[in-house]
């Protein structure tokens, strides 16, 4: 890799802006709900599909490295200030290559950019899902209730990452919620 690139995404890949219309999306998308059926009970699948997914507020990205499709993931705003991802998917035959982690390093980009202060996402409870877990963790991602139109479930982890920046104090340390800003719920 190259001084003064993301550190978090390889050099040949690249993320963009997806319309959903290819095979290979339409593809990794049938895996990824034939996946989340074998994983959880269908009234616990929140996994969209393709007309989901191109609803009005939720933006689609897919990561490619050369002409192979790593990943895609989604960002649904829920309301001015708090944003959701969707379908984050990695190929099954093509993880660990840091596909997973490019898309998370994106969505908060463009969480923030948006000014959200807060970014949410549900995912499933099973040991299948732990990869997943631990790297929304890795990012500050922490367990919470459920949120927006999702009511407490079992087979359900919901996560939360507060975005915006605490206030500093005037010794230039951040203040706690509270201190200064009202806390973000």
């Amino acid at each position: 890799m190259m001084a003064g690139r993301d550190s978090t995404k390889p050099d040949s890949m690249r993320i963009v802006a997806d319309d959903l219309s290819g095979p290979e999306i339409r593809a990794l998308l049938e895996e990824h709900l034939r996946s989340m059926h074998s994983l959880s009970p269908p009234e616990s699948v929140h996994a969209l599909d393709l007309a989901g997914l191109r609803q009005p507020g939720i933006s689609f990205w897919t990561s490619w490295e050369d002409d192979v499709l790593v990943g895609c993931a989604a960002l649904k705003e829920l309301d001015p200030k708090h944003g959701e991802i969707k379908s984050m998917r990695t190929p099954q035959m093509l993880r660990r290559r840091g596909a997973g982690r490019a898309m998370l390093t994106h969505i908060l980009e463009v969480a923030r950019s948006r000014k959200y202060e807060r970014l949410s996402l549900e995912t499933g409870s099973g040991e299948a899902f732990a990869p997943a877990q631990r790297l929304y963790e890795s990012f500050g991602f922490t367990r919470c209730g459920p949120f927006g139109d999702y009511v407490l479930d079992p087979h359900s982890v919901f996560m939360t990452l507060r975005l915006r920046e605490l206030p500093e104090s005037p010794d230039g340390r951040s203040q706690p919620p509270g201190a200064g800003a009202p806390a973000v719920r």
